[in-house]
């Protein structure tokens, strides 16, 4: 009989170049050992260049999807990643309430080559309406600093500051800025995590394979400061081995970098 597997349902958007959103998250949950399924908000038209265009989801479609999945297969943990509008956040927020899953909010902005992936009007109500559900919320430098209004780089002082605005926990990612570390703070207890940088033009994807690790880690049963470790060392990995030379932009991260193709011997004929 076979063990257990964690299920991890990802609420994001398509990226069509395969580097970000919920492909980079089944991805990493793949890699993490658990079972992923998807909610869609959102299509966009994306390579590795930029974002040329997106088309949202109906929120009555969105929330249908949440519950199909989760009133038949159910789920240990989710994470949301890109969600784009006010109602979006809406329909996303009421699907989970009720739910009690352990979730990561991913306050996904700007993809990776500057596009706007949360409308202005949208950012109160992704604070009001999720921030409150989260287990954790997992913003880079930027984005933090764009939804606290602070200008430092403290990342310590950016999470307190999350907190505060309704998050249970808050994780501010190590990629940006003068410090390679992720800092955790749940609220009582301040945790920094050192992270390697890798000079490679491949992070498209990289926080999405980050919070999505790090749902998977809760899934499984993980203390989320644990997860958070996990997830760090899956991320830097990603990075490390990503695929600078697809595409002519940033290239997207390869979290599954340690599977190679299958070999299948060579069949012969049956004979009579």
């Amino acid at each position: 009989m076979n063990a257990r597997v964690p299920r991890v349902l990802t609420i994001a958007g398509v990226d069509s170049g395969g580097a970000a959103g919920v492909a980079a998250d089944l991805k990493a949950i793949a890699r993490c050992g658990a079972h992923g399924m998807v909610a869609v908000v959102a299509l966009t038209a994306q390579n590795t260049v930029g974002v040329h265009g997106i088309h949202e989801v109906p929120p009555d479609f969105v929330r249908a999807q949440i519950d199909a999945v989760l009133d038949d297969i159910g789920a240990d943990a989710a994470k949301t990643g890109m969600l784009f509008s006010a109602g979006l956040i809406e329909a996303v927020a009421e699907a989970l309430a009720p739910r009690d899953l352990p979730l990561v909010v991913d306050p996904v902005m700007l993809s990776s080559s500057g596009s706007t992936l949360l409308l202005p009007d949208a950012v109160e109500t992704l604070v009001e309406r999720l921030f409150p559900l989260a287990t954790v919320v997992t913003p880079n430098l930027l984005e933090a600093q764009a939804l606290t209004a602070m200008r430092t780089e403290d990342r310590a002082a950016i999470a307190e500051r999350l907190v505060a605005m309704g998050a249970r926990a808050a994780l501010v990612t190590g990629g940006h800025g003068a410090e390679p570390v992720d800092h955790l703070f749940d609220g009582t207890r301040h945790l920094s995590i050192p992270v390697a940088r890798h000079g490679i033009a491949a992070t498209h994807g990289a926080g999405c394979t980050h919070s999505a690790a790090i749902a998977a880690g809760l899934g499984a049963g993980l203390p989320l400061a644990e997860a958070a470790r996990q997830a760090a060392v899956i991320a830097g990995q990603a990075v490390e081995h990503g695929l600078s030379w697809l595409g002519g932009g940033e290239g997207p991260v390869h979290v599954l970098h340690e599977h190679r193709a299958l070999t299948v011997p060579a069949t012969t004929e049956a004979t009579r």
